[in-house]
């Protein structure tokens, strides 16, 4: 296996300036997704990272025509961290499929108000989303519509009335974290959307995409690509090393 850490590396031969490069070959590329950034084209209008990823990468290897980047999973636009993008058609069709068959892992830490009622747990919830006013709730299973989420989460510690929790995220639907964390009574710190009772205007989101693992679609060989959230509040309530331990 081979494990690729935010900041801890030397930077690749020509790599972006613009976008921490976790790993990059012929198939893949792995970046540090910035907060507050599109995924893709939105209504907004603004700069979104796939087309800012093609334009980086036809500029940085003098490519003529198109750029291909496959998108092969999502983060909310609030949200940072590492994400994994594929640069042939092959290779988005390959990690598709590892996403299918359940071989593509996500960790993600985050930082909620209060403390679940479990250290551990596993939450499974019907999840219905609204499209006209992009918010997801809670449903009756057999709602027309929903669709089953699933995660588990571990606490792994709490200081000023916040919780660190590790999330395993086993399903991939929208807004997911967020509103099955909100849930159970323990919104996520600076989430505008599902705590704006306990948070302020302005807050960013503490949810960071810590960890992504797959086989590459090509050599098989196993690679995790692993960001730690910026050292900011309410993340330097805990240590980079306990965060570390923790999604290894």
């Amino acid at each position: 296996m081979t494990q690729h850490l935010s900041g801890s590396s030397e930077p690749l031969d020509g790599a972006s300036k613009r976008f921490e490069v976790l790993y990059e070959d012929n198939h893949l590329l792995g970046i540090v997704k910035p907060v507050n950034i599109p995924v893709q084209e939105d209504a907004t209008g603004d700069p979104d990272l796939l087309n800012l990823l093609k334009e980086d990468v036809k500029e940085r290897f003098n490519k003529p025509g198109n750029v291909y980047m496959g998108l092969v999973h999502r983060l909310d636009r609030p949200v940072g961290g590492a994400m994994i993008f594929a640069k042939t058609s092959k290779a988005a069709s390959r990690l598709s499929e590892s996403v299918r068959t359940h071989s593509f892992h996500k960790v993600y830490l985050t930082v909620v108000h209060g403390k679940p009622p479990a250290s551990y747990d596993r939450l499974t919830d019907t999840l219905l989303k609204d499209a006209k006013s992009n918010t997801v709730t809670v449903v009756r299973k057999g709602t027309p519509g929903g669709k089953e989420a699933i995660l588990d989460y571990t606490v792994l510690g709490s200081a000023e009335g916040y919780s660190l929790l590790k999330i395993d995220l086993l399903t991939g639907r929208s807004h997911q974290i967020r509103v099955q964390l909100s849930s159970i009574g323990c919104p996520l710190y600076g989430d505008q959307k599902y705590g704006a009772s306990v948070n302020r205007p302005g807050q960013q989101i503490a949810l960071w995409s810590a960890l992504v693992g797959f086989p590459h679609p090509v050599t098989k060989e196993e690679v995790e690509l692993i960001s730690l959230p910026p050292q900011t509040h309410p993340w330097d309530l805990w240590s980079k090393e306990l965060q570390k331990k923790a999604i290894r």
